[in-house]
């Protein structure tokens, strides 16, 4: 996978793209990631990028002659623009596994009030990382890269991203190293009891559990398998159980919080 990046401000996306994963992605070959400052194809003497906006109002606007130049030097055939924008897709795991499957990227990075609204008929899509304001394009642009490319064949091993949260729908159950006793909380006995079967259930119960009372929504609409149904069903079973609790002291059972028994055979 090919991924081009182009921004105002490169040394943004540099350091962290150097680092940890997705520095040993692009040491590999696994992807390789481009970052351009947009002013090589800004206008006159200054390559200037931007202009203040018709019709009045604060902030400059970035102009769309350079982003197209930039679009028109890298775009091919098999090339997917992303325009990083507040106004577009919420960017969740799926489409981080469908861009995956991609063979060119280009992410745009946009400054100051945002993009000429023309720019928007040059990209393939827009994406959101939250509702919320940053100063510009270039983090959002690192979630994407960063969730798209250990996703990649090689990145990473696959038992880790099959079993995260979002992989299956759900939120991933919780976790636990050594020791085994931390503070008077101990693992959940079923972690160390040897029974793969039994460790396998809990996860599931745990994760199922987790994603009920912190994140309903996922749930909403999500095919459930029989097993899945079965535990779902004996939660909402429990004393004072209520479907739909947050998170919080006294909002709903933990199966992380203490050691409990194995949940039950089926």
């Amino acid at each position: 996978m090919r991924i081009d990046l182009l921004t105002l401000f490169p040394a943004m996306l540099e350091g962290p793209l150097a680092s940890s994963i997705p520095g040993r992605i692009r040491d590999q070959g696994i992807a390789d990631i481009r970052v351009h400052d947009l002013r090589e194809w800004g206008l006159g003497r200054h390559r200037s990028v931007d202009d203040a906006p018709y019709g009045g109002g604060a902030g400059m606007v970035m102009r769309p002659e350079p982003v197209a130049a930039a679009l028109d030097a890298l775009r091919g055939p098999a090339s997917t623009v992303i325009l990083l924008d507040p106004a577009g897709e919420v960017f969740r795991q799926a489409r981080a596994a469908d861009l995956a499957r991609h063979d060119h990227l280009v992410l745009v990075c946009p400054r100051y009030e945002g993009v000429d609204d023309r720019v928007r008929d040059l990209v393939d899509l827009e994406l959101s990382i939250g509702d919320y304001v940053l100063t510009g394009g270039e983090l959002p642009a690192l979630v994407v890269v960063d969730a798209v490319i250990r996703l990649l064949p090689g990145a990473i091993d696959d038992a880790s991203t099959d079993e995260e949260s979002f992989a299956d729908g759900l939120l991933e159950y919780p976790q636990y190293t050594r020791p085994a006793t931390f503070r008077g909380r101990a693992i959940p006995d079923v972690l160390v009891s040897g029974n793969h079967e039994a460790v396998r259930r809990w996860r599931l119960e745990a994760s199922l559990r987790r994603t009920l009372e912190r994140r309903p929504d996922l749930l909403t609409g999500r095919p459930l398998r029989p097993e899945e149904r079965r535990i779902l069903e004996a939660i909402a079973a429990e004393p004072g159980a209520h479907a739909g609790a947050g998170a919080g002291p006294g909002r709903g059972p933990d199966p992380g919080a203490k050691p409990g028994p194995e949940p039950p055979e089926g």
